[in-house]
């Protein structure tokens, strides 16, 4: 089955210039063959001025070795437990290269393999984890910069320019080979780690000028296996640097922290290096993708390619038919074991709704979380991107969501609603101001918690002070009246008004630490909720300061539902004026199916006079767009 699995992977190929670069090295690539030229490995002995001694390293000359020529050079470093000896004696990177070399594709480089412990007594023996051994790692910068690099330039035929050096390296190496140089741009072009040890810089610490980053690097590499332990390392830097746009390949593969998977990290680089590289092509690169905060604990699938696309794997013998619905349907295949599997198309940022089609019945995936939404329970995946680190899980103070029940004389049942408490709420002596946040239809209490990631969008602006600690009142939008109709009549609103105003408002106020009055009150919500947020904020303008109307607006086309609430506007335009200190309305871009209503709308309040404040964050009728209505919409308020 091993076997079967690398020749199908094997047969996966995207283009790289004019040749094709597998997913995963085939099976035999380091297997020394009978070819008619062989590189060469010698070790070498420089000066340190760094350590005050002689030090050793290995170089690797290629097959046809002249010099006459001038060479690239990488710099390819081993892990915390080896020495320059590390790679030659586990990974045979000669011999991989050597077989590459003979199919024609990689250029001639040297390839230099260092000891990246800068010190006298630099031996992997002992306790390699010694603090002066793992001092020494971080001292080996300049070692490298200010004795090896030098050395190298003046004894061999090499090229000197920045365009021309490459570093790269293994665990403890992998790490030394990012800070390195992501640290001095000036030096190397192409950069990347293999499984990279958490010595990893943090952050801006890293990488502190994006900028120069994506002018100067020609190739940034990320890779780990898929079982690695220090997955988590090599996650966290690529999130950063698509947070930061600075392009960069996430290579993902099978495989623990070994050197079965750094052997095919070499494979995979050297055929890429000294190249003219195209990122696009490189986004299809990885074999296996990663699984999404979704999934239930130890699910491998579904899987994220780096590019977006999802991966669906799911054992099934006896099922005829099955397919992944995602509005658009997926008919998957069963290979000869009863496993169905199918890779999507790349799929947008933020999290998607989807279903199983099982024989022709809609299930929810027992593999992923499920959420209310599509009026019902329904699985759902969440595609990251680059700007969501607002709502990132940090080491800040957090607050708490509360579900509090409380019985409803307006609709004789009882209900629940979502409380967010900002840290240190129950011990303190004050009161605090509040926004009543409403979900869009489909949805209920339970989305601005689960799918807008309220809590942590709250408690990271808190803690950044960008915003004033609140309590946010998260209620169910969902009324029944009699005779039905939709949520968006007359009847569904006055009811929904009546349960907010009579019923949730009087409850928190009884039961939390809440600032009365309307500058203390603000009112929210999503599409239907955007709707009853104008529904009820404009009616009773005096109890709020602020209304938040995300991706909605009046219906503008269906006079019967349009023409009051415009002539109630009209009517108490000042009153609104004087009252809604914030009248915030925010929008996706053209493709947001609420936009066109929007748009309308504005144009009326435009001619009645009303005061707003627009703002529009590209994307659709879509949680990514609504977690950053929240984000900006909390720092107008209080």
């Amino acid at each position: 089955m091993k076997k079967t699995l690398i020749i199908l992977l094997f047969l996966s190929f995207i283009l790289k210039g004019n040749a094709q670069q597998a997913k995963i090295a085939p099976e035999g690539f380091d297997v020394k063959r009978q070819l008619s030229h062989y590189g060469k490995i010698d070790t070498i002995t420089y000066p340190s001025k760094t350590v005050g001694a002689n030090r050793r390293a290995l170089i690797y000359t290629p097959p046809g070795y002249s010099k006459s020529k001038k060479y690239p050079v990488l710099y390819l470093l081993h892990g915390i437990g080896g020495d320059e000896k590390e790679w030659y004696n586990n990974g045979t990177p000669q011999v991989i290269l050597d077989n590459l070399y003979a199919e024609g594709k990689i250029e001639p480089m040297i390839v230099v393999l260092p000891n990246g412990r800068a010190m006298k007594d630099d031996r992997a023996v002992g306790n390699t984890m010694a603090q002066d051994k793992v001092e020494a790692f971080a001292t080996f910068e300049k070692d490298l910069l200010n004795d090896l690099i030098p050395y190298i330039e003046k004894k061999f035929p090499v090229k000197k320019e920045q365009t021309s050096r490459a570093i790269f390296g293994l665990s403890m190496g992998g790490g030394q080979a990012l800070n390195f140089g992501l640290g001095n741009l000036d030096v190397f072009a192409w950069v990347g780690g293999f499984s990279s040890a958490p010595n990893t810089r943090q952050r801006k610490q890293l990488l502190s000028n994006p900028d120069v980053a994506r002018k100067k690097l020609k190739l940034l590499w990320i890779s780990c296996g898929d079982q690695d332990w220090l997955i988590a390392n090599s996650k966290r830097t690529s999130d950063y640097l698509r947070q930061e746009k600075v392009p960069h390949v996430y290579y993902l593969e099978p495989g623990g922290h070994d050197f079965k998977v750094w052997k095919n990290d070499l494979y995979m680089v050297s055929q890429l290096l000294f190249k003219d590289v195209d990122y696009k092509k490189l986004n299809d690169l990885s074999p296996i993708g990663y699984t999404p905060e979704t999934n239930i604990r130890r699910a491998r699938y579904p899987q994220v390619y780096p590019n977006s696309k999802v991966h669906f794997q799911i054992h099934a013998p006896e099922v005829k038919k099955l397919q992944v619905d995602f509005g658009k349907k997926y008919d998957m295949t069963k290979d000869v074991n009863g496993t169905w599997s199918v890779i999507t198309d790349s799929i947008s940022e933020g999290i998607h709704y989807y279903s199983l089609i099982v024989d022709g019945m809609s299930i929810a995936d027992p593999a992923s979380k499920t959420y209310y939404g599509m009026g019902r329970m329904a699985s759902g995946i969440e595609i990251p991107f680059a700007g969501g680190d607002y709502y990132a899980l940090k080491n800040i103070p957090h607050g708490e969501v509360r579900i509090r029940r409380y019985y409803s004389p307006v609709l004789r049942e009882w209900r629940q609603c979502y409380i967010y408490v900002p840290a240190g709420y129950d011990q303190s002596a004050e009161s605090f101001p509040v926004m009543y946040l409403l979900h869009g239809g489909g949805e209920d209490e339970t989305g601005w918690f689960n799918q807008g990631k309220t809590d942590l969008i709250m408690d990271n602006l808190i803690a950044e002070k960008k915003a004033k600690p609140m309590i946010i009142v998260m209620m169910d939008g969902n009324v029944s009246v009699a005779g039905g109709g939709n949520a968006f009549s007359e009847a569904p609103l006055k009811t929904f008004d009546r349960e907010l105003k009579e019923v949730v408002m009087p409850f928190i106020s009884s039961n939390y630490k809440v600032k009365k009055g309307p500058e203390n009150t603000a009112l929210a919500g999503l599409s239907m909720g955007g709707i009853q947020t104008l529904y009820a904020g404009v009616k009773d303008s005096h109890l709020f300061s602020a209304l938040g109307v995300f991706s909605s607006g009046w219906f503008a086309n269906q006079k019967e539902l349009t023409d009051p609430q415009y002539a109630l506007m009209t009517t108490n335009k000042d009153a609104i004026n004087k009252n809604i200190k914030s009248f915030w309305i925010a929008m996706g871009g053209k493709e947001d199916i609420a936009h066109n209503n929007c748009k309308i709308m504005l144009s009326k309040f435009d001619e009645i006079g009303i005061k707003y404040t627009y703002s529009e964050y590209p994307g659709g009728h879509t949680w990514p767009v609504w977690r950053n209505n929240l984000y900006k919409f909390a720092q107008v308020l209080f």
